[in-house]
């Protein structure tokens, strides 16, 4: 589980070019928040969506919606420790719900499966790309969010594996 703030504007790439390109970019700081839960297994996502912050209640909100789709079977989220996710608030409605948090340790991204997914979905939406609208922005993320074609799930089986490189021994050098 983990959040990712997409930001209205432009992301460019790299265009060679004898003539100079102008590419529209968005003004201001306006986000749209996705927070969201992968089983790796099932390769559902199950998210909250909001343009203002990611708080303690969107997390509950979340926690909520993956009780609901659990059907009595043991959860377990692998999350990072971001300020919302960590507070008493989340862990006593966990507790509650019957939802084991496991928290990654600091600076580890690579160790959750989640990260691979937001940047998947960064990559089909912005690179070389401009959106001019904040609605039509919004709506391209929910479309690939909401996208369970079988061309999708085949590129998120090959990229949401639960492979991870494991060393039995630790060579110091």
């Amino acid at each position: 589980m983990d959040a990712s703030h997409f930001v209205f504007s432009a992301l460019i790439g790299y265009l060679w070019t004898k003539i100079r390109r102008f590419v529209k970019g968005a003004h201001g700081r306006k986000r749209f928040n996705v927070l969201g839960a992968i089983n790796p297994f099932t390769l559902t996502l199950i998210y909250e969506v909001n343009d203002s912050y990611v708080n303690a209640e969107t997390v509950g909100q979340l926690l909520r919606k993956i009780k609901k789709r659990a059907f009595q079977a043991p959860i377990t989220l692998i999350l990072d420790n971001a300020r919302y996710q960590r507070c008493r608030l989340v862990q006593a409605l966990a507790e509650s719900l019957d939802i084991e948090l496991l928290f990654l340790p600091s600076y580890s991204p690579n160790l959750n499966l989640i990260e691979r997914y937001w940047k998947y979905l960064k990559g089909k939406l912005f690179r070389c790309r401009s959106i001019e609208k904040f609605e039509l922005f919004c709506t391209s993320i929910m479309d690939i969010l909401n996208d369970r074609s079988a061309e999708r799930q085949k590129e998120l089986a090959t990229l949401l594996t639960p492979r991870f490189q494991i060393f039995d021994e630790t060579v110091i050098c």
